[in-house]
C-alpha cells in the first residue's frame, strides 16, 4: 500500500441536545469550510429524515451550498439515499453541481435504511429491499449515456435526452456498503465503496477483498479495478487534542447524549422496534478503532488503517465535541498538526522504503511513513465471515 492519504471531513449535521436545527447547521456548515482552509481533502455529508441525529435532508443540496462557499476542497455526498429519491432526479443534481464546480462534486449513494422515509416518500419496503440495483444502474446510465429510457421494475418512461449532460467521466460515484450484497454490487459495477465508521479495519479489509473478487468476476479489467480500489472512503472520528484522555473524554461528555437522542429518534416502517446500540459503549468503540487523541497518535491510527485495508481516503466526523468553537478547532488542528505529520513520515519514508502515508492538504507528501504502527497486518476475513 503506497498511496497518498487524503483525509476528508464528515459532516452529519447532528443536533446534539438543547441544539436548535439551526444551530447544527451553521456548525456543519463552518466545519466544511474550515476544512478547506485547513487544507483536508473533502468534506462528506450525510442526509437524514425526521431524526435529530442528522438535520440535513437534502446532502446534494448542502453540497451545492458548500460547493459554493469553497474554492479547492472536493465536496461529496455519504450518502444520498436511493430509496427515497427518484435516480433521474438525483443524476440531473449530480450532473449540475459537478459541471458548476469543475469536478469537485462526489455523489454517494446507499439504500438508507428501513425507516418511516420508506412510507413519506413513497418507496416503500420493495424499493429497500429489492430496488437498489434498479435504481444505482439507472444512475449510472444517466450519468454515462446521452438519452436515457427505462422498462425496469420500478421505474418505466420512453426515452429522454440527458440534460445537463455531465461530459465524460461525470461525476464521481460511490456506494455506501454495509452488507456482503451491497459490497458485491458495488464491486461488479467498478464502483468505491465507502465504508461505514462502525466496523474495524480487519472487517474493512475484508469487504475490499470481497468488492475485487465481484470485480474480477464481472470481468472488469485490472486498470480499473485498480483505479476504483483507489477511490475507496473509509469513515471515522477524528478528535485532536493534547492527549489521548483528553481527546476521549470530549466525546464521552458529548456523542452519547446526542446518539441517545439521535438514534432513538428513528422509526421503522412496520414500526418493530429495533435493537439501538449502546450510546457509550458505542463512543468507547469509536475512541478506540479511529483517530481519537494527541496528533501523533492521530496520525499512527491513519497509517495502520491505511496498512491493514488498502484504503487511503478518510471521512471522519470532526464535530464530535457537538460545541462550535471546539469543532472548528479539532479541524484547524487535524490540518494543521496531523496532517503535517502524514508527510513528514511520507519523506522519511521515501529514504526507507517504508510505511504509507500523505494527505490531501498543502503538507502533502509521497507515501510512506516512518513512525507508523510496528504490528504486522491482519489477514481479511474470509467473504463468507462478513458481517452487515
Amino acid at each position: 500500500m503506497r498511496e497518498a492519504l487524503r483525509v476528508g471531513a464528515f459532516v452529519l449535521a447532528g443536533q446534539y441536545p438543547g441544539q436548535s436545527a439551526e444551530e447544527a447547521l451553521h456548525r456543519a456548515a463552518l466545519s466544511a469550510e474550515v476544512a478547506e482552509e485547513a487544507g483536508l481533502d473533502a468534506v462528506w455529508l450525510a442526509e437524514h429524515h425526521f431524526v435529530p441525529y442528522g438535520v440535513c435532508p437534502s446532502a446534494a443540496t448542502f453540497a451545492g451550498v458548500l460547493l459554493g462557499r469553497t474554492r479547492r476542497i472536493r465536496v461529496g455526498t455519504a450518502i444520498s439515499v436511493l430509496s427515497t429519491s427518484h435516480p433521474v432526479a438525483l443524476g440531473e443534481q449530480a450532473a449540475l453541481l459537478h459541471l458548476l464546480s469543475g469536478g469537485r462534486f462526489s455523489l454517494g449513494v446507499g439504500r438508507g435504511g428501513p425507516w418511516v422515509d420508506l412510507e413519506v416518500f413513497g418507496g416503500g419496503r420493495d424499493a429497500f429491499e429489492r430496488g437498489f440495483p434498479e435504481s444505482l444502474d439507472l444512475l449510472l446510465r444517466w450519468l454515462r449515456e446521452p438519452s436515457v429510457s427505462a422498462d425496469g421494475g420500478r421505474y418505466r418512461f420512453r426515452e429522454v435526452p440527458v440534460v445537463p449532460a455531465p461530459g465524460p467521466g461525470g461525476p464521481e460515484v460511490l456506494v455506501a456498503c454495509t452488507s456482503p450484497g451491497t459490497v458485491r454490487l458495488a464491486g461488479s459495477r467498478g464502483l468505491p465503496m465507502l465504508l461505514g465508521m462502525h466496523i474495524g479495519d480487519e472487517e474493512k479489509a475484508g469487504m475490499v477483498t470481497l468488492w475485487r473478487l465481484a470485480a474480477e468476476e464481472a470481468g472488469l479489467d485490472e486498470a480499473a479495478i485498480a483505479a476504483a480500489e483507489r477511490q475507496h472512503v473509509s469513515a471515522g472520528v477524528a478528535q485532536v487534542a493534547d492527549s489521548h484522555s483528553e481527546a476521549v473524554q470530549t466525546l464521552r461528555d458529548a456523542l452519547p447524549g446526542w446518539l441517545r437522542q439521535g438514534l432513538a429518534a428513528h422509526r421503522t416502517l412496520d414500526d418493530r422496534p429495533r435493537p439501538m446500540r449502546d450510546p457509550l459503549a458505542y463512543t468507547e468503540l469509536l475512541c478506540e478503532l479511529h483517530p481519537v487523541g494527541d496528533p501523533e497518535l492521530c496520525a499512527e491510527r491513519l497509517v495502520r488503517t491505511a496498512r491493514r485495508t488498502g484504503i487511503s481516503r478518510f471521512a471522519l466526523l470532526v464535530e464530535g465535541s457537538g460545541e462550535l468553537a471546539a469543532t472548528e478547532r479539532n479541524v484547524r488542528r487535524l490540518g494543521g498538526e496531523v496532517l503535517p505529520l502524514l508527510a513528514r513520515r511520507a519523506e522519511g519514508s521515501g529514504r526507507t522504503g517504508r510505511g504509507v502515508a500523505s494527505a490531501g492538504g498543502p503538507a502533502s507528501g509521497e507515501p510512506g511513513g516512518r513512525s507508523g504502527p510496528s504490528e504486522p497486518a491482519r489477514p481479511p476475513r474470509s467473504p463468507e465471515a462478513l458481517r452487515g
